[in-house]
């Protein structure tokens, strides 16, 4: 599998990563099994957050005998420091390792969340601290908000952000560019959530994939297209959608990942007429 460079490291990673809630409520031998097959295609790249129910206790022994040569990154939604500190801990000891090589300020969406996580006493602090101390190596966080990942790239030199990268989202609400183009200014690395999201559920449609809350691309050609569409973007990996089946077609699409042509991009931005964008602007 490609790997590229993540942000302003040395550290390689590969383009598909392995979500946590792929292994989520699966038996020990289940979850060993998935992280062995998904590392035997070359994903060195994991993550997880304590808000996957119990998908760092089930990640944690699966991945224990490749840790050496993964890039772990957990998450916190926690926004004070010792609340945040506290939960890096237990994370440290669900997933069985010494130290995180991202973690992450989980899901920034609100000025709110801004304001609490980077004030006196907030979560970076606890950042900042447990990376001295060699408890993480990379600062990140994810966020569904463009303007509050703005505002966080301006505030602090993070070494990452993970957001939603997505032919939907740019094409119909032109959510997405402003951050990566920011990202790419400041040297942050990019990695990307929802590059297999066709858009919102239809009211009152039933879920297909328990594990997904919006509606996922499941027909390979159109889920190859929208990898290739995310992973032509200045973006080092993309994160695929927690659900076993999904994960696996990607997975299998990844040899196949070429750089999108302009005549399947504007093939795209026609289809992104069909779908509502899971995510728009605060103006917009």
């Amino acid at each position: 599998m490609e790997k590229r460079r993540y942000g302003r490291t040395d550290e390689m990673l590969s383009v598909i990563g392995f979500g946590g809630i792929v292994v989520m409520n699966t038996e020990p031998a289940e979850a060993s099994r998935l992280v062995g097959e998904a590392v035997s295609k070359g994903v060195n790249y994991f993550d997880v957050a304590p808000s996957y129910g119990n998908a760092e206790a089930c990640l944690g022994p699966a991945l224990e005998p490749y840790r050496k040569d993964a890039f772990l990154a957990c998450k916190t939604g926690k926004r004070d420091r010792a609340g945040a500190e506290a939960e890096l801990h237990n994370s440290l000891q669900l997933l069985r390792t010494d130290h995180f090589d991202l973690y992450q300020l989980h899901g920034m969406t609100t000025q709110e969340d801004f304001d609490k996580a980077t004030a006196p006493g907030g979560a970076l602090e606890a950042f900042i601290a447990a990376r001295e101390k060699g408890l993480i190596r990379h600062i990140g966080f994810s966020a569904h908000s463009a303007e509050i990942a703005l505002k966080l790239m301006d505030h602090f030199d993070f070494d990452s952000v993970l957001f939603p990268i997505n032919w939907v989202n740019y094409f119909e609400a032109n959510f997405g560019p402003q951050v990566v183009a920011r990202a790419e200014e400041k040297g942050v690395g990019r990695l990307a959530l929802k590059a297999m999201a066709r858009g919102h559920l239809i009211q009152g449609a039933a879920k297909t994939y328990a594990k997904c809350w919006y509606e996922p691309i499941d027909d390979p050609e159109l889920a190859l297209l929208s990898l290739r569409f995310t992973l032509s973007q200045p973006i080092t990996a993309a994160v695929p959608p927690g659900d076993q089946t999904l994960f696996r077609l990607a997975l299998s699409l990844a040899e196949k990942i070429t750089p999108i042509t302009e005549a399947e991009i504007q093939l795209l931005k026609e289809k992104a007429k069909e779908s509502m964008p899971l995510f728009r602007l605060a103006a917009a």
